[in-house]
C-alpha cells in the first residue's frame, strides 16, 4: 500500500508521476536522453545497465520494467537478464559492457566507490568518456528512480511476463510519450 494517496491502478513509478506530473516531465526527459538518444552504447545496453542497478537496489518494478525493454532490444529472454543480474561476469556480454556494469555497481554503492582502475579497465576495452559518463549517470539516476518508487511504497505486478510483454511497446514509444494515466497493460 502506497505511503501517500496515489492515483489508483498505476504501478511502480507511474503512480508517483501521475501524482506530480510537473516532476514527471523532467524525469521522463532525463530517461529519454539517457536511455534512448543517439549514443555509442546501444539502447539495449543502456537499459541493461538500468536493469542491473535496479536489481542491486532490489527495486522489483524497475528491474523488471527495464529488463523487459532490454530483452526487446537485445533479443534475449528473461533467463539471460536474470543471469546478468546474478553474475554478469559469467555471461557472454562483451568485455566492455562488463567493465561498465562494474562501474555501475560501484556507483550503486556510492559514487566514491568508482575506482581509477575500473575506469582505466573500461577505457582499455574501448569505452569512451561519453560511455563512462553515461554509465555513471544511468546508475545514479536509477538509484534515484528506484528510491522514488520504493520510498513511496508503490505496488508492482508480480507476474514478470507483464513486463516482458510491455517491453516492446515502451521501447517503441519511449519515455516522452509516456501516458501517465493509461491503464497498465494497454
Amino acid at each position: 500500500m502506497p505511503h501517500i494517496k496515489l492515483p489508483e491502478g498505476l504501478p511502480g513509478i507511474r503512480g508517483p508521476m501521475a501524482f506530480r506530473p510537473e516532476t514527471a516531465k523532467p524525469l521522463n526527459e532525463l530517461a529519454e536522453v539517457l536511455l534512448r538518444s543517439e549514443n555509442s552504447l546501444s539502447r539495449g545496453e543502456r537499459e541493461l545497465i538500468a536493469t542491473y542497478v535496479s536489481s542491486l537496489n532490489d527495486c522489483f518494478f524497475c528491474q523488471n520494467a527495464h529488463g523487459g525493454i532490454a530483452q526487446h532490444y537485445l533479443q534475449c529472454d528473461i533467463h539471460f537478464i536474470d543471469e546478468v543480474k546474478k553474475d554478469f561476469n559469467s555471461t557472454e556480454l562483451p568485455a566492455k559492457l562488463k567493465a561498465l556494469l562494474s562501474i555501475a555497481a560501484s556507483v550503486q554503492k556510492g559514487g566514491k566507490n568508482v575506482t581509477e582502475q575500473q575506469v582505466e579497465n573500461a577505457r582499455s576495452l574501448g569505452a569512451t568518456d561519453v560511455e563512462i559518463h553515461d554509465t555513471v549517470l544511468i546508475a545514479a539516476a536509477f538509484c534515484m528512480f528506484n528510491r522514488y518508487v520504493d520510498g513511496l511504497g508503490t505496488w508492482a505486478p508480480q507476474d514478470r511476463q507483464i513486463y516482458v510483454d510491455r517491453g516492446k511497446t515502451r521501447a517503441e514509444e519511449g519515455y516522452l510519450s509516456f501516458d501517465l494515466y493509461a491503464k497498465y497493460g494497454k
